[in-house]
């Protein structure tokens, strides 16, 4: 999130659960099988474990998987478990304590890291996602590692997206890709490049003697836009065909207005039909704007 923070959209325009629940049935309808709960933070929801538990009795719905900062999960990892939602992403761009509580502005990194082992230790499939920027915790990339080595546990290392609460350059960056590999590979040399699914966004590796992994997302070099297939509606119901591009439609007036359910499926189907080609080409859509675009409300 940006340091001056962002404008919170009032609670009349946000997605009901009722109206979050008839999307989601309508899209695996139409042949989605995984959904990710994302954010900002989905957990400040309060009444995020309903829509969960009515995905869960969605058939067709093969894979529902949780993106989160890790600092309200605590209570609900129980429940979680229960229904069988164990793929959880964690979002953590270090593992010491100053550097984490400058990048996050809070002072959570005790929650933060308990919820994290609670769910390694329970289970979990887990995923933890760390945004390498520069000049902030690079230095964090190899100890991270090291640190994760003793657990069958994902990290990915994600390029910067330089929106708001970035850097806002969207030139260069330093931490590429092939930055990020040359970085690791001058401490753990003895790796292997794992075979992915065509859709991955992740290149992942194994690193001899380690129980876990590690991907790189090249979500700036953007080198992943040809097998993309994902589709993102946002808590106000706008249809995001890519992260760099502006939405492609808006479902909650329709929703609202009492439009039929072909018809929400005839929108969301144009918006697929009309996405940018790659991520370059939806940025250009959106030049004058997209600086006005944050993480935090338009997901990962």
């Amino acid at each position: 999130m940006p340091s001056e923070g962002i404008d919170f959209v009032k609670n009349d325009k946000l997605l009901s659960i009722a109206e979050l629940t008839k999307v989601s049935k309508i899209l695996v309808g139409q042949g989605i099988n995984k959904i990710r709960i994302t954010g900002g933070e989905p957990f400040v929801r309060k009444d995020l474990m309903v829509l969960l538990r009515e995905l869960t009795k969605m058939q067709g719905l093969d894979d529902i998987s949780v993106t989160t900062n890790a600092t309200l999960i605590g209570p609900y990892i129980t429940e979680l478990k229960e229904l069988g939602i164990t793929n959880v992403n964690v979002s953590l761009d270090s593992i010491n304590r100053e550097t984490f509580e400058r990048i996050t502005r809070r002072n959570q990194f005790d929650t933060v890291h308990n919820n994290l082992i609670r769910l390694i230790s329970e289970g979990f499939n887990v995923r933890i996602n760390f945004i390498v920027l520069d000049g902030q915790n690079e230095q964090d990339i190899l100890p991270t590692l090291e640190v994760m080595k003793h657990y069958n546990v994902s990290v990915r290392f994600l390029e910067e997206m330089p929106f708001n609460g970035g850097s806002k350059n969207f030139n260069s960056i330093k931490w590429n890709h092939k930055a990020i590999l040359e970085h690791i590979a001058n401490k753990y040399p003895n790796f292997k490049k794992l075979e992915s699914p065509p859709t991955s966004t992740s290149v992942n590796y194994k690193i001899t003697g380690h129980k876990g992994t590690f991907g790189i997302i090249p979500s700036f070099s953007r080198t992943f836009c040809g097998s993309c297939n994902r589709l993102r509606v946002t808590a106000t119901g706008d249809v995001i065909t890519c992260l760099y591009g502006k939405p492609k439609a808006n479902l909650r007036s329709l929703i609202r207005s009492g439009s039929a359910e072909t018809d929400l499926k005839k929108t969301i189907l144009e918006a697929v039909g009309n996405r940018a080609k790659t991520g370059f080409e939806a940025q250009n859509e959106h030049s004058k704007t997209i600086f006005d675009n944050s993480m935090t409300s338009i997901g990962g």
